[in-house]
């Protein structure tokens, strides 16, 4: 019997804007898998000639809108800030697109379920880049739990943090970031639920703003100075994600991992971790394995080409952006919420 040959997947990305060049490496990824990079859509004309020299004879569109309309691309990644992630990954959705947007998802447990209802609506596949999935530093960590390492996990503390005013541009705007724990907070968690490996059962919410919203511009909208979640989960373990920009003097490690029989300190490149051995403790150092974010990419083209299963799939995707939601309410009504997701 003669195979059907699979057709190769065409793909174009909204936003090619110039900070940390995304639309650049999201094209270069999808490509070195075996997609093929076809449209490029951003409101700037400077970025679009720039895309034109980096692809040569890619389609161009100032709007999204006039790519779904003219462009026959079968996937969109969407690389926008976070504020309007929602509506472009829906009107994709919509025009028969599958769909993979940046981090963070959106800004609100709503706007995710509006996202993965038009997802099963048209019956396309929506996906969040959550590369940092394949980062070396949590690849080591879960090699060191599911070898039973630490004994049983029970407490995740992430903590990242400085003293410094935020900088003058988006991110640093609440109304279009969503505040300080949605950029890398959603990384942080997203390491945090692969450790934990439960449910969701509450949230308690804390945040302090009002020290840099005076000394900058947009004082109106800022960002907190600094938030907290923190999560109980159904197997009784809790975790603590801490951002801050008020922290002078911060030595602790980046995440802390405690289980019944040892503990472990992740840092970016680097981990520790400590056990007892007939009372005596003894702490191992060490490299983190490499990463590997293509995994993503690879993953994404297997499921479209081949039907495997979806790594990141929505529902994944919207559970940090629930617990940051509900920590948000929570820091507003002074009191734990309980979760909707688990």
């Amino acid at each position: 019997m003669k195979k059907t040959a699979v057709k190769p997947v065409k793909v174009g990305v909204i936003g090619y804007g110039a900070s940390f060049n995304m639309g650049l490496h999201h094209l270069r990824e999808m490509k070195s898998v075996g997609m093929i990079p076809t449209a490029v859509c951003d409101i700037d004309p400077a970025r679009l000639e720039a895309a034109k020299k980096d692809w040569p004879g890619i389609e161009t569109y100032r709007s999204d809108k006039e790519m779904l309309k003219q462009s026959g691309v079968d996937l969109v990644t969407v690389i926008t800030p976070h504020n309007i992630h929602a509506e472009q990954a829906i009107r994709c959705l919509n025009a028969g697109r599958h769909v993979i947007v940046e981090k963070p998802m959106a800004l609100s447990t709503a706007q995710v379920d509006a996202m993965i209802a038009a997802a099963k609506k048209n019956k396309r596949m929506l996906s969040v880049y959550h590369n940092r999935h394949w980062d070396g530093c949590i690849l080591q960590a879960m090699k060191f739990i599911r070898a039973g390492a630490l004994g049983e996990v029970y407490r995740v503390v992430v903590h990242m943090g400085g003293y410094a005013p935020p900088r003058d541009w988006w991110r640093s705007l609440k109304s279009v970031s969503g505040g300080i724990l949605f950029d890398w907070g959603v990384h942080l968690l997203e390491y945090t639920l692969q450790i934990a490996n439960a449910g969701i059962v509450e949230v308690s919410g804390y945040a302090h703003q009002g020290y840099w919203a005076p000394k900058v511009a947009w004082k109106h909208d800022a960002n907190e100075d600094e938030a907290m979640a923190v999560v109980r989960f159904d197997n009784g373990a809790w975790a603590i994600l801490c951002m801050s920009e008020l922290d002078r003097d911060h030595k602790r490690p980046w995440l802390e991992i405690t289980g019944t029989e040892g503990s472990y300190a992740m840092e970016h490149d680097t981990y520790a971790l400590t056990t007892t051995r007939d009372g005596e403790r003894i702490t191992r150092t060490g490299r983190n394995m490499p990463g590997d974010w293509q995994a993503y990419y690879r993953h994404i083209v297997q499921h479209l080409t081949k039907g495997a299963e979806l790594t990141i799939t929505a529902e994944w995707a919207r559970r940090p952006i629930h617990i940051i939601d509900l920590a948000c309410q929570s820091a507003e009504k002074g009191r734990a919420l309980p979760a909707k997701y688990r």
